[in-house]
């Protein structure tokens, strides 16, 4: 009570003064407290408020591109782990020895010495720094207690999925006074998630681990039926975002899941993604004249709208996204060991546009967005290691998803490993088209299922006979 009364003092303090931004003060003295206390709780708090998350600069406030409330959570936990650092380990010294924590240091150092030579250094360091506590906050002290705290796994994607189901609906209601019109479909989701494809792009990622959880024999029938609840709200939310490239990356890791129960081993996959890579490349005139004969534009209608996907003729957004992947190998072209910069994409691809591959909704302006592309984007700001270490977290994600279902005897456990290696490979399918990883909508995820697979990798299954041994 006494608590409660000293909070509302504050707030009125706030408004009377004009200044309600005073009520954040208690709010940071909370989290403070609760760092050093309950850190799993706080944990779930920030994975649950990042879909209601806010970018102030999307909303015009003050002018700075940070998210609300999440990232100044993730910044008091980079300091914490900062200050546990000063002290010993800052989390169990086993996530740090993975091999796969070894390659993320690797490639924060690259983004630190190639922001240290960037063409707009500021942009860079911010950028290296949201990175930094995304890694720490999702990566670091959520490992931490996906490895000591066994709840804490499917916890998290509750905390994910629970909320985005609530953004979900609202999206729908403000569609649905469109008409779910395509047109509006590109924005309702406002101003929760900036546009389209990053909500798509959520959603995607978590309907495998979802479906996942669906088949746990230790839920009771009431918490499978409010799964199976949130599910559909999941794919209708999925089928009315009208996310081409969330669409397509559900395909591929439904495939990928079949071929995976097939029993096809990761390197004979590998080497077939390579001669299918060779043949495209080879093969490349052909099939662009082939392409270019799809004149069906983006629609209102499903079946045409899934038709537009391969249509480099006339629609707009698929040649604005091939405009800016010619900007970035333009670019990489020019400072290929170093880049640009981290996060200086949009300030700088301007001039490398030529005329033929500008479109309607080409800008100069530095506001349009980024390369459309998880591995292009690194390769034009950081060279070509840049892509590199793009590339090597899909070769990690790629080996656990696939060691770690040799290593779990516990069915659900296996399940649910099966699901987020399925969600997190949405990712990488849907990153060849757009990247988000410098928003915590999309890194939660990512960096969160990532640090599940290494984990499970380290851990194996509690209560397995047989353990596989960590990846050396």
């Amino acid at each position: 009570m006494l608590l409660t009364g000293a909070f509302t003092a504050v707030v009125m303090l706030g408004v009377y003064r004009d200044f309600p931004w005073i009520a954040l003060v208690p709010m940071a003295a909370a989290g403070i407290l609760m760092a050093f206390t309950r850190l799993d709780i706080l944990l779930l708090f920030l994975v649950a408020a990042v879909p209601f998350s806010l970018n102030l600069e999307d909303m015009e406030i003050g002018g700075l591109g940070i998210y609300l409330p999440t990232e100044p959570l993730l910044a008091g936990l980079l300091l914490l782990f900062i200050l546990r650092s000063m002290r010993g380990f800052p989390v169990d010294q086993r996530l740090l020895r993975h091999p796969l924590t070894y390659w993320i240091a690797g490639s924060l150092v690259w983004i630190l010495l190639t922001a240290l030579v960037s063409e707009y250094p500021l942009v860079s360091f911010k950028f290296l720094i949201a990175r930094l506590w995304f890694i720490v906050g999702f990566f670091f002290f959520c490992g931490h207690l996906f490895l000591h705290t066994p709840e804490f796994r499917h916890q998290f994607i509750f905390a994910y999925a629970v909320p985005l189901c609530i953004i979900i609906v609202y999206t729908l209601i403000r569609h649905a006074g469109f008409g779910f019109e395509k047109d509006a479909g590109h924005w309702v989701m406002n101003p929760f998630y900036k546009d389209h494809t990053s909500y798509g792009a959520a959603l995607a990622m978590v309907i495998p681990p979802v479906l996942a959880l669906l088949t746990w024999r230790r839920f009771s029938a009431f918490l499978r039926l409010a799964l199976l609840g949130v599910l559909a709200i999941l794919i209708t939310g999925m089928i009315f975002s009208y996310t081409r490239a969330a669409w397509v990356s559900l395909v591929a890791v439904g495939a990928l899941f079949v071929i995976m129960k097939l029993g096809v081993r990761l390197r004979t996959l590998i080497s077939a993604m390579v001669l299918v890579a060779g043949f495209l490349w080879v093969a490349q005139d052909a099939l662009l004249i082939q392409l270019q004969k799809n004149e069906q534009d983006s629609s209102d209608n499903l079946t045409e709208h899934v038709e537009s996907i391969s249509n480099v003729s006339s629609d707009a957004s698929n040649l604005e996204r091939l405009n800016r992947w010619n900007c970035a190998i333009a670019m990489f072209q020019e400072r290929p060991l170093i880049g640009w910069g981290p996060g200086t994409f949009q300030f700088v691809y301007a001039p490398f546009q030529r005329s033929e591959d500008r479109t309607i909704i080409s800008t100069n302006n530095a506001d349009g967005g980024n390369a459309h592309s998880e591995y292009l984007g690194p390769l034009a700001e950081q060279g070509v290691m840049g892509m590199v270490f793009a590339l090597g977290l899909l070769g990690f994600c790629l080996h656990l998803g696939f060691r770690v279902q040799t290593q779990l005897y516990d069915e659900d456990q296996r399940n649910l490993a099966m699901g987020v290696f399925l969600g997190l490979m949405t990712y990488f399918v849907h990153g060849v088209l757009n990247n988000y990883l410098d928003t915590d909508k999309a890194s939660a995820l990512f960096w969160g299922f990532l640090a599940l697979l290494m984990v499970w990798n380290l851990t194996g299954d509690a209560g397995a006979k047989k353990r596989g041994a960590a990846i050396t």
